[in-house]
C-alpha cells in the first residue's frame, strides 16, 4: 500500500475535474484554475518570445486551446495512474499474473479512459474494478465535454471576427465611423435625421457585442484568439465604436443627436464587454487614451458641441476608457485609428 501515491491522485483527479467543469459548464465562472494560470502564461509567453509578432500572436488562441485538452487528459492520465499505484497491487498482467509496474499502469489507464480495455491487466478486486469503471466514465465524458467546449469555441471566434469586420467596414477610427453614418442630405430641417440611417447598423451591432460579451465571459480563451489583421481584431473594433458613441452621446449637440435609446443600448452593451476583462487578467491602462478630434467631424459638416464641453465630459470616462486602452494593449495593437488611415 502506497498512500501518498493514493492522496496525491486523488488531488489530481479532484483539480482536473474541478477545472474541467468550471471551465465548460459554469457560464459565469470563467476559465477554471488551472485554465486560467496556463492561458496567461502561454499568452505572456508567446509575447516575450515573439516580440509581439502579429503572425505568431495569431497562433496563440489554437495553441492555448490544444494546451488546454492536453493538460485536462494528462492530469486525468497521470491522477488515475497514481491512484492504482496506490494499491498494494491493484492491477496485475493477465498473462502471468505480475504485479503491474508503472508502464503497466499507464498503459492500463490509457485504454481504460479511450477504449474500455483490452484484458492485458486486469483489477485485483471489485474496489479496483469500480475504479476501472470510474476510469472509463470520466474518459469518455470528459473527452465529450472538451470536444463540445472547442467547437463552442470555434464559433464565438468566427462571431468575433465578423463583428469587428462590420465595426472597422463602417469606420478604422471612431471619428471615421461618425462621419460614416452621417448623411447631409436629410439634414434640411432636422439635424437629427442625418443620422437616421444608423439605427438599423447600430441596433444590429448592438445585438453582436452583447453576445460577444456573453461569449467572452463563458470563454475566455476567446481573449487570446489574436487576428492577424487590426481590421478584424475586435480588441481594436470594441474602442472604435464605444468611442463613436461617446461622441454620439457627448460630442453632438442635443438637436443632432442620433436615437439616444439605440445609443445608451450600445453603450450598455460595450460595458458589458469591458466587465469580462477580470476573467482573462486584463488590467485598465495606467494613462487616458487620446481624445477624438472633433475638428474631423466638423469639416465633413458633422456638427459638435464644442471642445471644451466635451473634454470635460469625457474627464467623466476616464476609468471607461482606460479599460478601452488596457484591451487594445492586451491584445498587442496600439490605440486606434489603424495604421493605413491617418
Amino acid at each position: 500500500m502506497e498512500p501518498l501515491f493514493l492522496v496525491i491522485g486523488i488531488v489530481v483527479l479532484v483539480a482536473v475535474v474541478v477545472d474541467l467543469l468550471w471551465t465548460t459548464l459554469w457560464v459565469d465562472g470563467g476559465s477554471g484554475p488551472l485554465s486560467s494560470r496556463l492561458t496567461t502564461a502561454v499568452w505572456r509567453g508567446l509575447r516575450r518570445a515573439s516580440d509581439d509578432n502579429q503572425r505568431v500572436l495569431s497562433l496563440a488562441g489554437p495553441l492555448i486551446l490544444v494546451f488546454t485538452l492536453a493538460m485536462w487528459i494528462g492530469l486525468l492520465w497521470i491522477g488515475w495512474t497514481l491512484l492504482f499505484a496506490g494499491g498494494s497491487v491493484a492491477l496485475v498482467s493477465a498473462h502471468t499474473g505480475d504485479p503491474a509496474d508503472w508502464t503497466g499502469r499507464f498503459y492500463y489507464v490509457a485504454y481504460t479512459m479511450f477504449t474500455n480495455g483490452n484484458g492485458d491487466y486486469t483489477p485485483t478486486s471489485g474496489t479496483w474494478e469500480i475504479a476501472s469503471a470510474f476510469t472509463t466514465a470520466t474518459g469518455m465524458a470528459f473527452v465529450t465535454l472538451a470536444v463540445s467546449y472547442v467547437l463552442a469555441v470555434l464559433g464565438a471566434v468566427s462571431e468575433k471576427r465578423s463583428f469587428a469586420s462590420d465595426v472597422t467596414g463602417l469606420g478604422t477610427r471612431s471619428e471615421a465611423f461618425v462621419r460614416t453614418s452621417w448623411d447631409d442630405r436629410r439634414n434640411a430641417d432636422d439635424a437629427s435625421a442625418a443620422f437616421d440611417g444608423l439605427g438599423l447598423s447600430l441596433e444590429s451591432l448592438s445585438a453582436d457585442l452583447s453576445l460577444l460579451a456573453d461569449q467572452h465571459k463563458s470563454y475566455p480563451i476567446l481573449h487570446y484568439y489574436h487576428s492577424e489583421q487590426k481590421k478584424h481584431a475586435s480588441a481594436v473594433a470594441v474602442p472604435i465604436l464605444d468611442e463613436a458613441l461617446t461622441i454620439y452621446r457627448y460630442g453632438v449637440p442635443d438637436d443632432g443627436k442620433p436615437n439616444p435609446m439605440l445609443v445608451e443600448d450600445a453603450r450598455s452593451s460595450a460595458q458589458s464587454y469591458l466587465e469580462t476583462l477580470d476573467t482573462a487578467f486584463i488590467e485598465p491602462a495606467d494613462e487616458v487614451p487620446p481624445d477624438p478630434d472633433l475638428d474631423q467631424l466638423r469639416k465633413a459638416g458633422v456638427p459638435t458641441v464644442a471642445d471644451e464641453e466635451f473634454e470635460e465630459a469625457l474627464e467623466e470616462l476616464n476609468e471607461r476608457r482606460r479599460k478601452l486602452l488596457g484591451v487594445v494593449r492586451a491584445d498587442a495593437w496600439n490605440w486606434p485609428p489603424l495604421d493605413e488611415e491617418k
